[in-house]
């Protein structure tokens, strides 16, 4: 695997995508094997709370994950891996994990990610598409409503060329319920 001695990869499948919140020296296009992308997390915090869930990504087993990875220089690392704890492990539903991806000029990097814990009482699992829909549009967190997280994830997703036809589906049945 190659990469800067010191640095760290961070591998952003969901807002961490477009919104980071921390400072990187480089961006690109990514795969990880072995995860795949799905709203299979109950949130409490960010886009719901324990009365009213929300539903936000997580990276559950099989499958892989096209996302972005992010290069944070060695002086950076312990203080974005600080940040990434105080934002991703809130409840402690994702296992911070490290993960050989790919990136989109060909090298392999070790990186971290965060993954969906099915022993937590927050993960969901797979949810049939109405349920989907049911719950994001009820919820709304400390970071704001959750159909606009998915809304932006997907419109985010298709910029960047990447397609994810569940996040398509549930985008566009939120649209129609909004009007």
């Amino acid at each position: 695997m190659s990469g800067a001695d010191g640095d760290l990869w961070v591998f952003g499948y969901g807002s961490l995508m477009w919104r980071p919140g921390f400072d990187f020296a480089e961006r690109t296009l990514a795969a990880l094997h072995g995860f795949h992308r799905a709203l299979c997390i109950y949130s409490h915090v960010h886009r719901g709370t324990p009365d009213r869930p929300g539903l936000v990504l997580g990276l559950d087993r099989g499958g892989s994950c096209r996302g972005v990875a992010f290069r944070v220089e060695r002086a950076g690392r312990e203080a974005t891996l600080a940040y990434l704890r105080a934002r991703e492990q809130a409840t402690a539903v994702y296992r911070e994990t490290r993960h050989c991806i790919r990136l989109s000029d060909g090298r392999a990097v070790e990186a971290v990610a965060y993954t969906a814990d099915r022993a937590h009482a927050q993960y969901a699992g797979r949810l049939p598409h109405e349920e989907l829909v049911r719950l994001v549009l009820q919820g709304v967190g400390i970071s704001g409503a959750n159909p606009d997280y998915v809304i932006n994830t997907h419109a985010h997703l298709r910029a960047m060329g990447l397609r994810d036809r569940t996040l398509a589906a549930l985008a566009k049945a939120l649209e129609e319920a909004r009007r």
